[in-house]
């Protein structure tokens, strides 16, 4: 057992003064006044804040890699481990637009991953390949296809883990969406260009949030009001939103918050090879990526991806929109937690994994524990 004296700590939802955390098999086990006789007790600085380790829901790459040219569990492993190194204690790979063979691949590259207990593993993300080929971005156009009843069959087999599906509502039929959901994955709509109605559709049928919201959709117009539109109004979606000052204006970041709240609207890093590392760039699907005064590009200037981690994230957003800290640290941990359905992680409390982050005032990253490992 070891014992985290902290002056400050946010679990994730509130900000409480003077805590002990007593940790225990890499959970945290109490949360006392004092650590019991003959336990080692850490004493954070008092100016140290104490928050739950970051949450990242849609993590490309990596430490100099990307999942979909490693797509194993030691690839998974490197991946993690940089952005661990970052403060992003658990992530969620994802997979960018391949064929059917590919996301077998990186299913089985998620069950080896997990089974072989690598730190951080919460699942899968598969973005794409069932997108609309108009706001395909990045994406491979080669790639891009449509869902197949095989496909349904396929994705709703067993995988016992959290498994997040970006797709096109103007590209997959709602009752596919809704076979999908009943077999207990987590649908967001994404590199859509879906009418009013028909993301409206996709959202009745079951899909849960919006990926990079604003990016590659279907925008917000008085007439016309989207897919944007569709998730600011519906009161039940939750959506991602990358705060790396290329993708979204600070005003939208405000907008998102003003109508999802910090409750459904959470960071993501969108993160690309080059996060967490020193890499320049980096070759997706046969194209050069290159990155250039923060923001990685193609030859023809086309956004691809994000070079980001999630501590950097949460900076930019409270100094892109004047929330408050907490705000944005809530959107890097119990938020998106929430939103897959994790309950052990993106919380300080009682029975959770003892995944922690130290800040300083300017919320950098001083210490990281992961599963109660000092790293």
């Amino acid at each position: 057992m070891i014992a985290i004296s902290a002056a400050r700590l946010f679990d994730g939802r509130n900000e409480h003064e003077e805590a002990m955390l007593l940790i225990e098999d890499g959970r945290i086990t109490a949360i006392a006044a004092d650590a019991p006789p003959g336990v080692p007790v850490e004493e954070l600085h008092e100016d140290a804040i104490l928050v739950p380790g970051f949450i990242d829901l849609q993590v490309n790459g990596g430490g100099g890699i990307m999942f979909n040219d490693e797509t194993t569990a030691e690839g998974l492993a490197r991946i993690a481990a940089a952005h661990a190194r970052a403060g992003t204690t658990a992530i969620l790979p994802t997979l960018i637009s391949s064929t059917r063979e590919h996301i077998a691949r990186a299913m089985g590259a998620v069950r080896a991953a997990r089974a072989a207990a690598v730190p951080g593993m919460l699942g899968l993300h598969l973005e794409g390949p069932f997108l609309a080929a108009a706001r395909r971005g990045i994406h491979p156009l080669s790639a891009i296809t449509a869902m197949t009843p095989d496909d349904v069959q396929m994705l709703s087999a067993p995988f016992s883990a959290p498994l997040l599906v970006t797709l096109a509502p103007d590209a997959v039929a709602p009752e596919d969406i809704a076979a999908l959901v009943r077999a207990g994955i987590i649908v967001f709509a994404g590199h859509t260009d879906a009418s009013w109605e028909q993301a409206r559709a996709g959202l009745d049928a079951g899909i849960r949030g919006a990926t990079h919201l604003f990016n590659a959709m279907s925008p917000f117009q008085g007439r016309a009001p989207g897919m944007v539109g569709a998730v600011l109004d519906d009161g039940r979606a939750y959506a991602g939103i990358i705060a790396d000052g290329h993708h979204v204006h600070p005003a939208a970041l405000r907008v998102a918050l003003n109508a999802l709240g910090a409750e459904r609207l959470f960071l993501v890093s969108d993160a690309m090879a080059t996060a967490a590392s020193e890499a320049t760039g980096f070759t997706l699907a046969g194209e050069r990526i290159t990155l250039r005064d923060g923001m990685l590009t193609n030859d023809a200037g086309t956004l691809a991806g994000a070079h980001l981690t999630m501590a950097a994230a949460v900076r930019n957003f409270v100094a892109f929109t004047g929330a408050d800290w907490t705000t944005a640290v809530r959107m890097a941990t119990a938020t998106p937690a929430e939103c897959l359905g994790v309950e052990d992680r993106g919380v300080i409390a009682v029975g959770a994994r003892a995944d922690l982050v130290v800040l300083d005032d300017d919320l950098n990253v001083l210490e990281v524990w992961q599963d109660g490992q000092r790293l």
